[in-house]
């Protein structure tokens, strides 16, 4: 059983970087503007980081105290398989994105990762992959005129047509 007095894998190390980023943090406040007066620009983001790093110091050494939990493993607990499975996923999605573009990889990842996760008919994925894949399109590539990844899509060509179709 887990309780407050045990520590659990990984918990020294992610108390350890809760240092550091918040050490970070405090020298970004620190470079805003020095720290010149009680009233200048920088004083209350300096102070807030100060009260991070003081914070994240403590519990990183109340964290030292704490004995280890005998019965679980690091990967077990922090990175199951199936998280190491959907990391997996998004690395070669991110690899591929550029050379096969936005729609054709995008789709390709939904439809795997919803099927590994879900678990249901094929058909089911392939509704649920295509509904998500047209709304984020319509919001992003369209609405919000971000440009994506081209890709193997000759996406521009098709837009032109469509909106010469309605003009």
């Amino acid at each position: 059983m887990t309780g407050i007095s045990t520590r659990m894998p990984g918990e020294v190390v992610f108390s350890f970087v809760l240092v550091i980023l918040s050490l970070v943090i405090f020298w970004q406040a620190y470079s805003i503007s020095g720290f010149s007066s009680i009233s200048s620009p920088g004083s209350l983001p300096l102070a807030a980081s100060a009260i991070m790093v003081m914070s994240a110091c403590f519990s990183f050494v109340k964290t030292l105290k704490k004995p280890l939990e005998n019965h679980t493993l690091f990967f077990t607990h922090v990175l199951p398989p199936i998280v190491s499975i959907i990391l997996a996923f998004i690395l070669i999605y991110s690899v591929v994105l550029e050379k096969l573009g936005f729609i054709v990889s995008t789709f390709t990842f939904l439809v795997i990762s919803i099927q590994f996760l879900y678990r249901k008919h094929f058909l089911i994925t392939l509704g649920l992959a295509l509904i998500s894949l047209i709304t984020v399109y319509v919001v992003f590539r369209l609405i919000f005129q971000v440009i994506l990844p081209e890709g193997i899509v000759p996406e521009r060509e098709i837009i032109a047509a469509i909106r010469n179709l309605f003009s």
